[in-house]
């Protein structure tokens, strides 16, 4: 795809998502659901969270294409590692982690996630927005270009690293309010909890894996942007 090109993708999708983030910080407080005004307020939301991460890497990913277009190739090449890894270490498996796991466990039990409540305050296109667009996008981004991986070891440490500080996030919310970010915590007694938060770090793990290994056999080992 030609940089131009690219650099108006990338543009666009900063846009939405920036939209997408400012739309669901905007809701209307007296508007909310009570169990939405607790400690942390949506910044306890993976999903709300993930919004903020892939409207930074597209930011990032668009500062990358015009600088490639400005010929400021000294710059871009730094850019360009910055916005690899966090498409790698981040922005892929998040994304997929969140629509994955959002819509199997909104089939089986939704109070579980994303209660009935949330309707009348939530428009049915930004919990798409939200939730399912997210994937196309990461998708679409390994079929635009490639990307350079980080040695297993180092991205793994990293989204481990991440996911620790989350889940700490988490408990940190239950220590000081009492109450869960999500109502399927609380079927879980400590063990099961323990057993859940890892099951959900491996899986995200093996989405880190799946977005490398899509890298690898659309633009090969050595084929990687400049």
């Amino acid at each position: 795809m030609e940089v131009s090109t690219l650099a108006t993708y990338h543009c666009l999708a900063f846009v939405w998502y920036f939209f997408v983030a400012y739309s669901i910080t905007h809701v209307k407080t007296e508007e909310r659901p009570s169990e939405v005004l607790l400690y942390g307020g949506q910044w306890k939301y993976l999903t709300v969270l993930n919004l903020f991460l892939q409207a930074v890497f597209y930011g990032v990913s668009f500062l990358a294409d015009v600088l490639r277009l400005i010929k400021k190739l000294r710059c871009a090449k730094c850019i360009i590692s910055s916005r690899d890894l966090l498409f790698s270490v981040l922005a892929f498996p998040v994304s997929t982690f969140v629509c994955i796991s959002f819509w199997t466990l909104y089939t089986y039990n939704r109070e579980l996630v994303y209660p009935k409540s949330l309707d009348g305050v939530i428009p049915l296109w930004l919990n798409h927005a939200m939730h399912t667009a997210v994937l196309p996008f990461a998708l679409l981004e390994i079929l635009a270009l490639p990307h350079r991986y980080p040695a297993k070891k180092k991205g793994l440490i990293l989204l481990g690293f991440v996911a620790f500080l989350y889940i700490s996030w988490v408990l940190w919310i239950y220590s000081v309010t009492g109450e869960w970010v999500y109502p399927l915590f609380a079927l879980f007694n400590p063990l099961g909890l323990a057993a859940f938060f890892a099951g959900s770090l491996a899986i995200i793990v093996a989405f880190y894996n799946f977005g490398e290994f899509l890298n690898r056999m659309i633009w090969g080992q050595s084929k990687f942007s400049s």
